[in-house]
Order: structure tokens, then C-alpha cells, then sequence
């Protein structure tokens, strides 16, 4: 059962550049029965197996992310360690920042989903790099303390201001790729000096493998999906992400 819904949650969101790891948390802690404070490292571990999937199928089609890619990861690794750090020694819940995570996705996710995508010849981006540096950063914390690469907020983020799936999805998935091996390194030292626990590696590994299939197959198709589709697809997973983290503030 792992292995089946790992490929379709990740064959279903890796067009948009998502790698899915934010939708398992649910499934392992009422299915697979996993520990509270594992699931997020264990996340990771499941990003490192499943992303490059979809970067070889993309890296084949003519899609690396390039200087996007570059600068996403330049914020994320730093803030990254940050969050493993917040979330294993300071923080294990933290109710406020689920409600401003919540605030953030649901709207985003609305938009997205639906707006109309820019025409093509209006299409450019707004943000200047610092600001992306900067968001990319908080992104990175984010993703140490909740476990997940960054891409569900990253990729709404770049599609809303105007990067078209084709560049933002390689971009925002070579991010969470890096970003997650650095944070399952952070989050296996700090386990190792008693603060937090270690990725479970076979629940990693087991989600990890669904994942890179399907994730192979969702970057193969993503170019015969309207942007449309994948607009609105991605506005529906947004929000639904933000109301799992508005669910856990409330919890």
C-alpha cells in the first residue's frame, strides 16, 4: 500500500514541481503508526530517493531549472539546517506557525487555482532574486521543521509569479532534493547528540521508491497537461496543505 500511494501522490504533483512529501505526513502517522518526531526526517529521506525521478525525466526533456534552480537552493540549504535545528531542539510543535504557514497556502492556493494564467507574451517575473533568496530561506526553515523539500510552497510561489511550470517545477524540485539531504544530515547528528529522532529508513526508503516512479511518470506528462490543469491542480493541493497546517494549529 506504501508503494501505491507514494506513486500517485507523487505522479499527480511532481508536474507542478511538488514532490509530494507534505501529503504523506498523514498517511504515516495513521497507516504506517509512525513516531511524531520521525515523520519529518523520514519525509526527507523519501524526497532523496524520489526526486530523481523526476529531475532525469526532466534533465532528458530539456528542463534543469538552471540559474532558478541555483538560487532556490542557495536559500533553502542554510534555512534548512536552521528549521532541523528549531524543530529537534526548540520546537517540537509549534501551534503559531502552523496558523501563519495556513494563512499564507490557502489564499495562494485559491488564487491559483483560480486565476487565469497570464498570457504568454505578458508573462515575466515580478520578484527580484533577493526577494526569491529570501523566500527560498524561509522555505528552508520551514521545510526542517515540517520535513518537507520546500516545493509545495516554492512552486505556487514561482507559478504565481510568472514562471511557467516547465522552468518552475525542475527549478523548485532540485531544490527540495538538495535541501533534503542536507536535512536529513542535520537531523541525523542532532539525533546522535539527543535531540529529536532519526529518519526511519525503511518507511523513507519504502515511500521513497513509489515516489521515484511515479514521480518519473508525472515529469513525463507534464508536458502534454494544459498549464491550466496544472495551474488549478496545484492551487487544490496549496490548499489542502494549508488546511492540514491550519488542522494542526487547531490541534
Amino acid at each position: 500500500m506504501a508503494l501505491a500511494v507514494a506513486f500517485l501522490i507523487a505522479m499527480a504533483t511532481t508536474p507542478a514541481g511538488v514532490s509530494g512529501a507534505v501529503l504523506l505526513p498523514p498517511f504515516q502517522a495513521s497507516v504506517l503508526d509512525a513516531h511524531i518526531m520521525a515523520i519529518a526526517p523520514t519525509n526527507l529521506v523519501y524526497n532523496i530517493i524520489a526526486t530523481p525521478g523526476a529531475l532525469y525525466r526532466y534533465w532528458r526533456q530539456g528542463q534543469t531549472g538552471g540559474q532558478l534552480a541555483r538560487l532556490l537552493i542557495a536559500g533553502t540549504v542554510p534555512g534548512v539546517v536552521a528549521g532541523c535545528v528549531i524543530r529537534a531542539v526548540f520546537l517540537p510543535g509549534m501551534a503559531v506557525f502552523d496558523f501563519i504557514v495556513a494563512a499564507v497556502l490557502v489564499p495562494l492556493g485559491a488564487w491559483l487555482a483560480l486565476a487565469r494564467a497570464p498570457k504568454l507574451g505578458s508573462r515575466r517575473s515580478r520578484l527580484p532574486r533577493a526577494a526569491l533568496l529570501v523566500i527560498a530561506a524561509v522555505t528552508g526553515c520551514i521545510g526542517g521543521i515540517y520535513g518537507v523539500g520546500g516545493g509545495s510552497i516554492l512552486a505556487p510561489i514561482l507559478i504565481a509569479d510568472g514562471h511557467p511550470p516547465a522552468r518552475a517545477a525542475p527549478a523548485a524540485l532540485s531544490s527540495t532534493f538538495v535541501t533534503s539531504v542536507v536535512g536529513v544530515v542535520a537531523f541525523t547528528l542532532l539525533a546522535a547528540n539527543h535531540h529529536g529522532r532519526p529518519p526511519d529508513w525503511p518507511t523513507g526508503i519504502l515511500l521513497g521508491i513509489g515516489g521515484l516512479a511515479g514521480g518519473y511518470v508525472g515529469a513525463r506528462f507534464q508536458h502534454r497537461l494544459p498549464e491550466a490543469a496544472i495551474r488549478r491542480g496545484l492551487g487544490v493541493v496549496v490548499v489542502a496543505v494549508g488546511v492540514v497546517f491550519l488542522g494542526l494549529g487547531l490541534s
